[in-house]
């Protein structure tokens, strides 16, 4: 199978040098110093097992790769809109396109019938922009349990996990999860296939909803925030905020909020992937994560007091930071 990731950062960068280890055929599609970097010295992994490196090939643009079977997007959920458009090169009449985004994903009102099929979320798919550009037919979900960062262009930090569950919309057990799986755990992930991807998906909503926003304020850890009796107190409330919103989706969450509570916890001195942003000087992905969900509950006339709270102040602090520029003393 040949494979294109699209959006070769911390996450494409790490799957895309395990499966070239691998000796599978997968291209990193990027931008930037990182992707020079890629391109002059291949990517460099550093993992409490040991470092290493490989040499995937890399491209710039899309017209050089040609179609391939499988795309994993790997760029952040605010990224989308501007990617899906130029996709169209690598689409053959059978590819598949991974989505690999935190938070509500475009595609989760399609083909899930009942009264919500087919409702677009102007935070996640402004216009329908994405939509538009890939088919639902092609589209696998999927979640990723693991932790990289961009150590510096071409190099790679890996922290903790390496899971990644694919999942049709209509919860089936196809032939291509199956096989895409399979490229996958050959790379050394670890990759089950779920009939409930939409269930996992609300599963690490419901910690992404709370610890990021409030990470990104405080610029606390997990288990800062865990501990901390006021903090945790406003996480918990969160949380039931996003759990009221999986009930109107008629979603029975298999996962306590204090089981949630103590998952955080037990990672420890980790930040969110939303602060790690946001002191690198990034976009978050504050719409797919939190104005989602915010977004939802106001579809569905809940109060959402606590998460539109925290959903505001961090906004504000994403414009601002944006919008600064130095002084000059």
């Amino acid at each position: 199978m040949k494979f294109l990731i699209a959006g070769a950062g911390a996450i494409g960068a790490y799957i895309g040098a395990h499966m070239a280890r691998a000796g599978l055929d997968v291209t990193l599609f990027g931008r930037g110093p990182h992707l020079r970097a890629m391109q002059e010295h291949g990517v460099r992994v550093k993992t409490v097992e040991g470092d290493f490196e490989a040499r995937p090939k890399v491209a710039s643009k899309l017209e050089e790769v040609g179609q391939v079977d499988v795309v994993l997007l790997a760029v952040k959920a605010h990224s989308l809109p501007e990617l899906a458009p130029q996709l169209r090169p690598v689409l053959g009449a059978d590819t598949t396109v991974v989505s690999m985004q935190n938070g509500v994903p475009w595609w989760y009102f399609q083909g899930c019938g009942g009264p919500y099929e087919g409702i677009r979320l102007e935070r996640v798919d402004p216009g329908g922009v994405i939509s538009a550009a890939i088919e639902p037919r092609r589209v696998v979900g999927s979640i990723v349990y693991l932790s990289t960062e961009v150590e510096q262009p071409g190099v790679i930090r890996h922290t903790e996990g390496d899971r990644i569950s694919l999942g049709e919309q209509e919860g089936t057990r196809s032939d291509r999860c199956r096989r895409i799986a399979e490229t996958l755990i050959a790379a050394g992930l670890r990759c089950p296939v779920t009939t409930r991807i939409r269930h996992e998906i609300w599963v690490k909503i419901l910690g992404n909803v709370a610890f990021n926003p409030v990470s990104v304020l405080t610029g606390a850890t997990l288990v800062q925030m865990a501990r901390d009796p006021e903090v945790s107190t406003l996480v918990r409330n969160i949380m039931r905020e996003a759990e009221a919103v999986a009930g109107q989706l008629g979603l029975e969450l298999p996962v306590s909020i204090e089981q949630r509570m103590a998952g955080a916890e037990k990672v420890g001195e980790h930040k969110t992937s939303m602060l790690q942003d946001l002191e690198a000087g990034r976009a978050m992905e504050l719409e797919a994560v939190v104005g989602a969900v915010v977004e939802l509950g106001e579809r569905f006339n809940l109060p959402m007091v606590h998460t539109r709270t925290v959903y505001a102040c961090a906004k504000l602090l994403s414009e601002c930071r944006t919008s600064a520029t130095p002084r000059r003393v």
